[in-house]
């Protein structure tokens, strides 16, 4: 029976054309702009190296300031992290580094302009970096200001070519570092790791970072385990209330959470409050955008469904005058629209497959490689179906109860 109602639906979609086109541009371009947008926050949000320790990992981005008539969100500066950051007693590390900023490097009278980020050695414990030579800086390094670097593989190949880098010279923003290690390319969009090059904080060019309450870097946590991760923020908004006020005429309390991007972003745009995450109810909101954006496709699937109906009302008429059921009826009608969305969702994969290469390969995103995330494609297909079954469903029951002899003059619904 199945195999019968496959060919019949196979035979059906091709005979109206263009109507069968629409129907497939509509489910495959909704898949696949649901499978790309997925793509860029789960590359943004998600676990990926050299943050594989995520789920026991926390940053502070900003904190806000808040007067009488005054409220600003700001960096944090050198001075917050180390007095009050660093000294927590729940973290298993604490690291400090700075936002990236772009530095500039000269190679034979050509300019070559790269990303720098200071870091401190615990940085390096903290992120799994692949290392294709060498190996980090530390602690010690970081103490003693001595002037190392790691580089990236793109930077190596600016600089290097294909050759090794380790224990070569490279000048930034006229100070000579002794590259220690080079590290796969990472991409724009890790915002804790990202850099072209990597160098100690102690070898700025002079010591003003230090006594800066607000400034450019950020705090990076790592838990013992995720059972700490309360515990953590918990003593951080303690930390808060013991904070030494730097401007008592423009401040009166000082707002912030240890969290992780996803959360930071939630508190922005949800609560305005920096110390109100609300990831939760962020991810509801784009799970309910995303399921709006699929009933487009279904819309599409009923208006279709009920003009085919209106067609084949004598072929209706003829099959039941011979003793179709309503049940059989629903059910040829439901397996028509599924293999249509099948079909549908295939061309879909395909095409969002094409995109994510296509962006992966002009980087748009620097250092950006786009996967495929099989676990939205699923999904996204998954509702399609859901939606493709629902769509026919209604029709199907309303062509179904026709009356065989108004069928068989054309009646409509």
């Amino acid at each position: 029976m199945l195999k019968n109602y496959l060919k019949l639906g196979l035979k059906i979609l091709l005979r109206r054309k263009f109507f069968t086109f629409v129907s497939l541009f509509g489910i495959a371009f909704a898949l696949v702009v649901l499978i790309v947008m997925a793509s860029l926050i789960d590359h943004v949000f998600g676990a990926f190296p050299p943050e594989k320790k995520a789920d026991r990992m926390l940053s502070l981005y900003l904190i806000e300031g808040r007067g009488k008539n005054l409220k600003t969100g700001q960096f944090p500066g050198y001075m917050f992290l180390d007095r009050y950051v660093r000294k927590m007693r729940t973290p298993e590390k604490v690291s400090i580094h700075s936002l990236p900023r772009s530095a500039v490097s000269f190679l034979d009278g050509v300019q070559i302009q790269s990303y720098l980020k200071q870091t401190d050695g615990e940085f390096w414990e903290i992120l799994d970096f692949h290392f294709l030579e060498g190996g980090p800086f530390t602690a010690r390094d970081e103490k003693d200001r001595n002037f190392v670097a790691v580089i990236n593989d793109a930077t190596r190949k600016k600089f290097f070519g294909h050759q090794s880098a380790i224990g070569r010279y490279i000048e930034i923003d006229g100070q000579r570092y002794r590259v220690v290690g080079v590290v796969d390319n990472v991409p724009f969009f890790r915002f804790a790791p990202f850099a072209d090059i990597w160098v100690p904080i102690s070898t700025s060019k002079n010591d003003d970072y230090k006594k800066l309450f607000f400034g450019s870097f950020f705090g990076l946590v790592l838990a013992r385990n995720t059972a700490d991760l309360p515990g953590i923020q918990a003593e951080f908004q303690d930390v808060l209330k013991r904070v030494e006020n730097p401007d008592p005429g423009r401040y009166e309390v000082f707002r912030g959470s240890l969290d992780d991007l996803f959360g930071m972003v939630s508190s922005l745009v949800l609560s305005q409050r920096l110390d109100k995450p609300r990831p939760a109810r962020l991810m509801a909101w784009i799970l309910v955008l995303a399921a709006l954006f699929m009933v487009l496709p279904a819309i599409n699937l009923i208006n279709i469904n009920v003009s085919r109906i209106l067609e084949r009302t004598s072929e209706i008429g003829v099959r039941k005058a011979f003793g179709a059921t309503s049940r059989t009826l629903v059910g040829q009608f439901v397996v028509e629209n599924v293999l249509l969305t099948l079909v549908g969702g295939i061309l879909g994969w395909l095409a969002a497959l094409l995109v994510l290469h296509a962006l992966s390969s002009t980087e748009i995103v620097r250092y950006a490689q786009f996967h495929m995330s099989y676990r939205v494609f699923a999904a996204g297909l998954g509702m399609t179906l859901f939606f493709g079954v629902f769509s026919g469903v209604y029709p199907a029951w309303k062509m179904s109860r026709l009356n065989p002899v108004d069928a068989l003059k054309g009646g409509v619904l």
